[in-house]
């Protein structure tokens, strides 16, 4: 199905999950203003979200089944399958979010059901990023999701950790903000467009590849996507506010927001600056320094919630590899490891919430001891986790992590990959 994007029921029939998903938000805030007191409307508001997620999905599917393709002239909006494939992969971690929420918001106290609206519309923000085919996009849709996120990270009142982690994720995200803002600005200045497709085809026709503002706007664009997909040096917001947060939200900041910015930050390299050679050297120098640093600074936590928080930043780094590659292998490798990434992490998230109380904070890794025999299910889960994580033979995170490799090495990338399979090896600890 041929979609002409410059016609107003085309475009509606490319934006169908989008507003499925707007209306169902809508709908969700209309229904919380009205019923907000007790722990049944936090279920309600549960119950609700869950189905405008699931009728989100069935657009995505619907649109992918048809085999739905942009026709006509370069439009805002992209229709392809890797466009679907991660819509689908922050569709699932949104409603696996929601399932784990039920029962921690109610022995939290946390009788909030704007948390549900804020997820929704969360989640919004990161599809409309996906399938962002112009930074104009790109930029209004991260917003989108960073404000729900924002108040997200300090939904729970009563805690000062949380307000502590949503300050520090509101300033240093409107820092990042400001980088990527005036990177869309000096990028639009060299080239005259925003279009990803029509920044590529000025680059070609025009011989930008060594313009200075250019660089320059490409350098401060992978500044604020650094802060988005917490690569170091731009990771120092991800532990305090993963340990500060929710555990449902800390799983669902480390998996679905992590998902939307690479996917845009893949479409917006591979799209726009495929003739640029220089951005491959700076995503593979923040690749080493984020899988070094992430992984040697994870093994002096005793917390598991923070030791989770620097695992998190390692595996941005194992994504950025695939980044770095700029070739379709990468891509299709990014994308299955965000989908075995975000299954173990959430799970890892989940099985954290489900053994301690208050945030979890105090969770300490020494606490483990013994848990296989008070409750032999959840250590065993907790296991699988771990080694999927570490990438041990037989698991999700290793086949992903295989792919990742073999696009590194079919791209000539042998040093990076040399140093994914040692630094994966300090995971172990």
């Amino acid at each position: 199905m041929t979609l002409d994007l410059a016609r107003y029921g085309d475009l509606v029939w490319a934006l169908l999950p989008e507003l499925v998903l707007t209306a169902a938000a809508l709908v969700l805030l209309l229904v919380v203003a009205w019923r907000h007191r007790s722990a049944s409307d936090l279920r309600l508001a549960g119950g609700l979200s869950l189905a405008g997620l699931a009728a989100a999905g069935a657009a995505v599917g619907w649109l992918w089944w048809q085999r739905a393709r942009a026709g006509g002239a370069p439009a805002m909006i992209a229709l392809d399958d890797f466009r679907f494939v991660t819509d689908g992969i922050v569709l699932g971690t949104a409603a696996v979010t929601v399932l784990v929420s039920f029962a921690y918001l109610e022995r939290e106290t946390l009788l909030a059901p704007e948390y549900y609206v804020l997820l929704l519309f969360a989640t919004l923000g990161m599809m409309l990023m996906i399938g962002g085919a112009d930074l104009m996009v790109v930029f209004l849709a991260l917003e989108l999701m960073s404000v729900a996120v924002y108040v997200l990270a300090g939904i729970n009142r009563k805690s000062a950790a949380a307000a502590e982690a949503a300050l520090k994720y509101f300033l240093l995200g409107a820092f990042a903000s400001g980088f990527l803002l005036y990177g869309i600005a000096l990028v639009y200045g060299a080239t005259g467009t925003t279009n990803l497709t029509q920044i590529g085809t000025a680059i070609r026709a025009g011989g930008l590849e060594q313009n200075p503002m250019l660089l320059i706007g490409l350098g401060l664009l992978l500044v604020g996507f650094g802060f988005k997909v917490a690569a170091v040096p731009f990771h120092m917001w991800a532990p305090d506010v993963y340990d500060g947060a929710p555990t449902p939200i800390t799983g669902y900041m480390a998996t679905a927001v992590k998902a939307a910015a690479f996917a845009a930050l893949v479409r917006i390299l591979n799209d726009a600056f495929s003739g640029v050679a220089v951005w491959h050297q700076v995503v593979w120098g923040l690749a080493v320094t984020t899988m070094v640093v992430g992984n040697l600074i994870a093994l002096a936590q005793r917390t598991l919630k923070r030791m989770l928080a620097y695992s998190s930043v390692a595996h941005a780094g194992y994504l950025l590899v695939a980044v770095a590659t700029g070739t379709r292998a990468g891509s299709g490798a990014l994308v299955f490891y965000l989908v075995a990434y975000s299954l173990v992490s959430l799970a890892a998230f989940a099985i954290v919430a489900a053994t301690g109380r208050a945030g979890e904070r105090d969770v300490r890794i020494d606490d483990l001891a013994g848990l296989a025999e008070r409750r032999p299910w959840l250590a065993f889960g907790l296991a699988v986790c771990m080694l999927s994580l570490l990438g041990f033979p037989g698991t999700a995170g290793f086949i992903g992590k295989w792919y990742i490799l073999v696009a590194a090495t079919w791209a000539g990338q042998f040093v990076l990959a040399a140093i994914l399979v040692l630094t994966s090896v300090v995971s172990a600890g």
